[in-house]
């Protein structure tokens, strides 16, 4: 595996909540995370099909800019019931005419789609989050970690923590939303604990296992 050099990394990102949560995530290792926005680097175009190469077109266009290290988390909702839009598209469906995002619009737009389906019960309202985590080095050289949490869409929605569709979002055996709990709660791992929660945690978690030497 390929040694990093420099305790810093670049997150291909302007999504504030994203880089809260990374921040959070690698500060216990000593890792310094400057965002994409912060260094006034363009959003690139994602047009790609599958997360996979979502993250990589951010993490790639990152490190070629930068010259150090990026990570980049390509992410989305999943419904069943709607044959898993809204998946890659999560924030494409948040986005308005001036580009800014109001995930009150897509969290709607879910909700009047499950209803044109009759899918008003848990068992019809199956979900999933979905992150993959993308480290690319300058040279295009990259690394994958994904991570999945299962649970159901409610409404309406609950709680004002978190971002994009967490308020709608109750993960399986909880009986609170994404929306409803804190950070803490919503990771659910730290260093040496094995039950990570939420997606994203799920996907740096085995990050953390494979480049941070940690369980």
């Amino acid at each position: 595996m390929r040694n990093i050099e420099d305790r810093q990394f670049v997150l291909a990102s302007h999504n504030k909540g994203k880089l809260n949560e990374f921040a959070g995530l690698l500060e216990p290792f000593g890792y310094r995370v400057r965002s994409a926005a912060e260094l006034g680097l363009p959003e690139p175009e994602e047009t790609g099909t599958a997360f996979e190469e979502n993250a990589y077109i951010k993490a790639y266009a990152a490190a070629r800019a930068t010259g150090l290290p990026a990570l980049s988390d390509d992410s989305g909702m999943c419904a069943d019931a709607l044959d898993g839009v809204p998946g890659v598209y999560t924030a494409d469906w948040a986005t308005l005419p001036d580009g800014g995002r109001d995930f009150r619009i897509a969290m709607d737009k879910v909700e009047k789609l499950l209803r044109e389906k009759g899918a008003v019960t848990p068992d019809q309202r199956r979900a999933r989050f979905v992150a993959v985590l993308c480290l690319c080095f300058p040279d295009g050289e990259a690394e994958y970690y994904r991570g999945e949490v299962e649970g159901h869409l409610v409404w309406p929605p609950r709680g004002e923590l978190g971002f994009g569709y967490d308020p709608v979002f109750q993960p399986d055996g909880f009986e609170t939303t994404f929306g409803e709990m804190t950070a803490e709660e919503k990771h659910g791992w730290k260093p040496g604990d094995a039950h990570a929660l939420s997606h994203r945690a799920r996907a740096f978690q085995k990050f953390a296992q494979a480049r941070l030497g940690v369980s």
